[in-house]
């Protein structure tokens, strides 16, 4: 009898804890479900035979900081546009918080509480910030910009931004209007943010007090995407990371468990060497030698003030700066593409050992003096290339002139093109193809070779990787390097310090238009280059 109790109270006691297993699993499934913020099901995107993303499922969390990896072309962009209400999807589905919803347009994103912050910001610049930040929203009763003003301080206060509401866009620094937009989307109510290369044209310090107060949306229960090539700095600041490769998810890792040659192996899909090879200078003589530059655009703003240089053969100098602090003007000014003032652009020719000056010439001037220089501009399709002509003939805009008949020669262009094409993995239908219709990675990877190609004495890259996935970066930095050793002298001009540190030789820092520093690529520290990055003593400076 006894038996039978035992055995009856043991039955009961089982069926209690199966009883209370399940339950605690549908709660803790409801947790997990509530936990999503949104989740993406089998979204699918094509543009004509083009597959932009397949059958790609992905989950961002409350409190978290995702980041989204992949190569140039894997279909990133396109998966937040749809997120953002940019594009619709074909097919599959969209939930947030747990419920389907139809996103059809940025303002039904807004309706759902997501905000896109663009890497090209959309502010009205004879606004101030507030007046931007409300532009377009339908409020009750009326307009009061005092009132505005004291909301963005207090989300400003809330999570450590620096912001005057009543200062003028134009007036403000990158950083600056960055945050104008992130606010923007946080005024109006925005709890999932997704930010496109955020740091792109920050300093250092800029760069982490953005992550600071990133670090507190989080911990405010915000979902932050970030999109971005830098992988030390998803490492630093995310939770966890999202890959994707040809359109298609991979796969999601936590940060804490991953490195940067396993995310590059799942964004690749194979192992990559991540090492700059920086070899030493050798025989450097002093190729380009620039003094004392002045330049004045229509505005009637001193773009480059006292401008002063020297760049080697053999060697690669690498040029820092805010954005808009003059690297472009100062390499346009060298190829002959922007009028100055005054002061000397003096070319030491290798081969006739004569000196000439090039202030003030054509580039067909200079290219008749038998000067070879080859320029990347940082706008490609609108002062590189053409976008509606081919490869091809992309190529020949560089050796058209050398034709000995009323016929143009396309052998040597094409072979040029599919030259380029294997070599730097373009990944196009082939060499006729419009570049319009390619990627901005493979827009760029043409133009660079089409420069290098060019067999230069002096080659000035501005921006030559800007949108580029890490392996197509690494590519033009050994691409770089070749031609270092080749004896050319090589001016470069990046964002990212951590490559300008472990590729250049020395580093030239401009800010305001004025040298501030030049310092060696070998003993100098990304803070030392942001400081100089923010002072604007004026001046220019040899070395």
């Amino acid at each position: 009898m006894l038996r039978l109790i035992l055995v009856f109270c043991f039955e009961k006691i089982i069926e209690f804890w199966v009883e209370f297993s399940k339950q605690n699993t549908t709660e803790r499934g409801k947790t997990v479900e509530t936990k999503a913020a949104i989740q993406l099901k089998n979204i699918t995107k094509t543009f004509g035979s083009v597959v932009a993303n397949k059958d790609v499922c992905l989950t961002v969390n409350r409190g978290e900081i995702l980041s989204i990896l992949g190569e140039n072309g894997s279909g990133k962009t396109t998966l937040m546009n749809m997120i953002s209400g940019i594009y619709f999807p074909d097919s599959g589905q969209i939930f947030i918080g747990g419920n389907e919803v139809v996103i059809r347009s940025p303002k039904d994103a807004f309706d759902y509480k997501i905000g896109m912050i663009h890497q090209h910001f959309k502010l009205v610049d004879v606004f101030s910030a507030a007046e931007n930040i409300i532009l377009g929203l339908k409020e009750k009763g009326k307009y009061d910009i005092k009132q505005a003003a004291k909301n963005i301080k207090e989300i400003a206060d809330k999570y450590g931004f620096e912001i005057d509401p009543n200062k003028k866009i134009h007036e403000m620094s990158v950083s600056e209007k960055q945050t104008v937009e992130i606010i923007k989307v946080l005024y109006r109510g925005a709890d999932i943010l997704i930010l496109d290369e955020p740091t792109a044209v920050l300093t250092p310090q800029e760069t982490q007090k953005l992550f600071a107060v990133l670090r507190r949306m989080r911990d405010d229960g915000k979902a932050i995407i970030i999109i971005t090539h830098k992988l030390h700095e998803v490492l630093s600041l995310s939770d966890r990371v999202a890959v994707l490769r040809k359109g298609e998810y991979v796969g999601t890792v936590n940060t804490a468990e991953t490195n940067e040659s396993e995310l590059t192996e799942m964004m690749v899909g194979k192992k990559i060497s991540l090492n700059i090879e920086r070899s030493e200078p050798q025989n450097p003589q002093d190729r380009l030698v620039v003094k004392s530059l002045n330049c004045v655009n229509r505005e009637g703003v001193k773009v480059l003030d006292d401008i002063s240089f020297t760049a080697r053969s053999g060697e690669i100098l690498g040029i820092a700066g805010i954005a808009g602090s003059g690297q472009r003007e100062l390499l346009e000014a060298i190829a002959g593409l922007q009028k100055l003032d005054n002061g000397e652009i003096l070319y030491n020719n290798p081969k006739t050992g004569e000196t000439d000056n090039l202030r003030d010439k054509t580039p067909m001037q200079i290219r008749e003096l038998g000067v070879r220089l080859s320029f990347v501009p940082e706008d490609r399709l609108g002062m590189g290339l053409v976008g509606n002509m081919d490869i091809v003939d992309n190529m020949m805009l560089r050796s058209y002139r050398k034709g000995k008949s009323v016929f143009l020669q396309r052998k040597g262009p094409k072979d040029l093109a599919e030259h380029i094409i294997k070599d730097l993995e373009v990944v196009t239908p082939d060499a006729n193809t419009p570049v319009r219709r390619l990627s901005g990675g493979n827009v760029q990877k043409v133009l660079v070779g089409r420069e290098i190609a060019a067999s230069p004495t002096v080659l000035m890259a501005a921006y030559p990787v800007r949108g580029l996935d890490i392996n197509s970066s690494y590519t033009i930095y050994n691409l770089l390097n070749s031609q270092k050793k080749n004896g050319v002298a090589v001016i470069f001009v990046g964002e990212d310090l951590d490559v300008l540190i472990e590729l250049c030789d020395r580093i030239l820092v401009i800010g305001s238009g004025s040298v501030t520093g030049i310092v060696d690529g070998r003993t100098a520290t990304k803070e030392e280059i942001g400081l100089l990055m923010t002072k604007s003593n004026g001046g220019g400076q040899n070395g």
